[in-house]
């Protein structure tokens, strides 16, 4: 699985159709990510695995040392009852602990659930419930949460929290536990179809379904993730500005680098996120490589770039949802580099990028990554001609791609819902170009449909932000009597703007020049912020409700 020949710099792939055609991944019958991988990089006792800056300063941790540590994990998981295939639940900021953590349980052989820190007492009984998970281990800020449900989790066994002090009644102390352990325990064996991970959907519609991942489907799947799209190699310090307790982080922040044997630089930070921050990090340390969410750069851009130099930075990518043009071509022009989006989901691993030998059209996710047929298909599982808008969709049949999903996990319906013919359908919309370009439309509940024509609220939402007053905009359907819906923005105003009747009919006469007229929004409201999800992407679902909420309160 390692690729020990691989430098900073890559390019890692350098024709893009030749790498596609030649792309294979072995999958092993017996494999387990954290000792035969992970297990490879600690050979060398100096191989930097992370650089940590936190409270109380910086610590640089080996491979070597995540390897020692999670064998304790794993013993110590096992002595308090823990056995292979039970589900253990993850509640943790950005502290050495969390990798430690999940590359344990990787090597026992049980199945990690990792999650935010901002679950709620209702959110963790949900999910607990669901999983019968045997183990919780959080942060003290997790207790007091954990214990509010605690009488109606009959499974949960082992509650374990991560901090100083001495822990709580009914809870052991992480590091007592792992410091006592052996560090000679190598795990138990496990197959590559065997579970290994859940991660819980954002929860957009409905309740959170569990989506199941095998010890192939992420860890060897995520090599396509970490060498074609991310460009890494041993020698990148990689930073993803993004939550642990979503699944980008296993993209970005987990299997990603480490299969291609890069450092990550972690910045606990547990307030609120600083542009200027994180500017003066990317100045300050040798980061080669930053991925973050369109929301991150968003912020980034309103900042005044020409402040800041970043020497050793060369590659940025952007995932969660599509980047808009503009703050691409702000970062551009401060930066001399091009932030390239990529598409995936919870379910996958990337499976559309704008890879490196691919010239980028802004705004467009790129083409299908090495080892996936992806297409735009229509309700009868056809593939639409180009220019043609339909579900985003990959081919399972005769193939199944490595990089995805095992299935929703007790959820068979919604398994099964998800297929069409031979196709996985994402739920997300997009239109291909004639060059193979996929341009992402919205979630196919998303779509605005006023008078007859289909609205994707992305290109809305790009337009409002090329006009210098806007920081951050969010575009939903809003019910109107006579066109049926009509486009309906919320608006963040960028600072130093006041919003007025006079600033909203100025959006819009903006918006009407940038994109189709019919596409201009014909409410504007300014607001403080948007509902987001834990991993940052904007609840439409909830503004939608809201706004049918309005209308059906005004009469």
């Amino acid at each position: 699985m390692v690729d020990s020949d691989q430098t900073a710099g890559g390019p890692n792939m350098t024709d893009y159709e030749q790498t596609r055609r030649d792309f294979h991944l072995d999958v092993p019958e017996e494999f387990n990510w954290a000792r035969d991988v992970i297990g490879q990089w600690a050979a060398d006792p100096d191989h930097l695995a992370m650089l940590w800056v936190g409270p109380g300063g910086e610590r640089r941790i080996t491979f070597a040392e995540f390897d020692r540590r999670a064998n304790q994990v794993a013993a110590a998981l096992r002595d308090a009852g823990i056995k292979k295939g039970d589900r253990v639940a993850l509640m943790l900021p950005r502290v050495p602990a969390l990798w430690e953590a999940v590359l344990g349980i990787m090597k026992l052989g049980a199945v990690s659930m990792p999650g935010t820190v901002l679950l709620t007492a209702k959110d963790i009984e949900y999910r607990l419930q669901a999983s019968d998970a045997r183990a919780v281990i959080t942060d003290p800020s997790g207790v007091p949460k954990v214990d509010q449900v605690v009488g109606n989790l009959p499974s949960l066994a082992v509650r374990i929290v991560v901090g100083e002090g001495a822990p709580p009644a009914g809870w052991h102390d992480y590091e007592t536990l792992v410091s006592a352990a052996p560090a000679d325990y190598s795990g138990e064996p496990t197959r590559s179809s065997d579970p290994a991970m859940v991660y819980f959907t954002s929860g957009t519609v409905g309740y959170p379904k569990m989506v199941l991942h095998t010890h192939a489907s992420y860890p060897i799947g995520h090599i396509i993730t970490g060498k074609y799209w991310l460009d890494l190699g041993p020698r990148d310090l990689h930073w993803n500005v993004a939550d642990n307790g979503w699944a980008k982080a296993a993209w970005s922040s987990l299997f990603g680098p480490w299969n291609m044997g890069a450092a990550l630089f972690v910045q606990d930070s547990r307030g609120k996120f600083s542009a200027q921050e994180t500017l003066e990090l990317l100045a300050r340390y040798p980061i080669t490589t930053l991925c973050g969410p369109p929301t991150v750069y968003r912020t980034l851009v309103l900042e005044d770039l020409k402040q800041y130099r970043f020497p050793h930075l060369r590659w940025c990518v952007g995932a969660g949802e599509p980047l808009n043009p503009e703050v691409i071509e702000v970062w551009r022009e401060a930066t001399g580099l091009t932030i390239r989006d990529g598409y995936g989901q919870t379910e996958t691993v990337l499976i559309v990028g704008n890879f490196p030998p691919l010239p980028v059209k802004p705004g467009s996710m790129g083409k299908p990554s090495p080892g996936f047929d992806v297409a735009v298909i229509d309700q009868e599982g056809q593939e639409v001609p180009p220019g043609q808008e339909g579900d985003i969709a990959v081919r399972v049949r005769p193939n199944r791609p490595v990089g995805l999903f095992q299935e929703y996990w007790r959820n068979p319906d919604a398994t099964a819902a998800a297929m069409r013919g031979d196709w996985y359908v994402t739920g997300d919309r997009a239109v291909m170009d004639a060059d193979g370009y996929f341009w992402f439309v919205g979630r196919a509940d998303d779509v605005i449909i006023s008078a007859g024509y289909r609205i994707g609220p992305f290109e809305v939402e790009s337009a409002l932000v090329e006009h210098p007053a806007v920081a951050e905009a969010a575009v939903v359907a809003s019910p109107d009597p006579i066109r049926g819906e009509i486009v309906k923005a919320y608006v963040i105003l960028a600072p130093g703007y006041e919003g007025s009747d006079a600033l909203v009919q100025e959006l819009q006469n903006h918006v009407r020049t940038v994109t189709a007229p019919y596409k201009y929004p014909r409410e504007i409201e300014f607001v403080r912020e948007l509902p987001k999800t834990v991993s940052g992407k904007i609840r439409r679902v909830e503004l939608r409700a809201r706004e049918h909420q309005r209308k059906q309160g005004a009469h």
